[in-house]
């Protein structure tokens, strides 16, 4: 299975997926995993950012397609109704019916006051978003990418740790032998 964690900025998605891909016995592939080469090389969304970030895309999405099935890979991104955003979000969909995996989306969210807290805390870095001003545009202009996975599920975790927010998607996603 891949479970592909979906949200805003700031919401926490690298933080629940590091623990529920230890809960699971899971691969990690964070978006940033991916984009940090392109920040590192080329000025955001030039042509030569993109290239770069499709290319590493490319060759990530190969790799996950090449773990075993049996072994879960938990995605992260913020996946919206944009240009670049349904262009990830087809290429993730696309990685999944290759790899024959079923592609769980968890939608996951806090509320607007909360994620503007999260999104100016310390731990973030390199191209990660900080300006609550500049979340508050993005999430009034974007809707999250939730369409066309296997199963959905929705989760505000507004009120929830990193730890049980990732347990709430284990459990969902139908994990068995979890370490709580």
């Amino acid at each position: 299975m891949i479970i592909h964690i979906n949200g805003y900025p700031g919401v926490g998605k690298l933080t629940v997926a590091k623990i529920l891909a230890a809960r699971l016995g899971g691969r990690l592939l964070d978006n940033h995993t991916m984009y940090d080469v392109a920040f590192a090389l080329a000025d955001f969304r030039s042509p030569g950012w993109d290239e770069i970030a499709r290319g590493v895309r490319e060759v990530a999405f190969r790799g996950v397609e090449a773990i075993s099935p049996s072994t879960p890979v938990i995605t992260t991104n913020a996946c919206s109704d944009s240009d670049w955003g349904n262009e990830m979000w087809a290429a993730m969909l696309g990685m999944a019916q290759r790899r024959g995996s079923r592609f769980l989306v968890v939608s996951l969210s806090c509320s607007p006051e909360e994620n503007a807290r999260r999104v100016q805390s310390e731990g973030r870095k390199g191209g990660k978003m900080s300006d609550p001003i500049a979340l508050e545009a993005y999430r009034r202009r974007w809707r999250l990418l939730e369409d066309g996975g296997d199963e959905l599920l929705r989760l505000d975790c507004t009120d929830m740790s990193p730890e049980v927010t990732a347990d709430h998607i284990a459990l969902w996603a139908g994990g068995r032998d979890l370490v709580i």
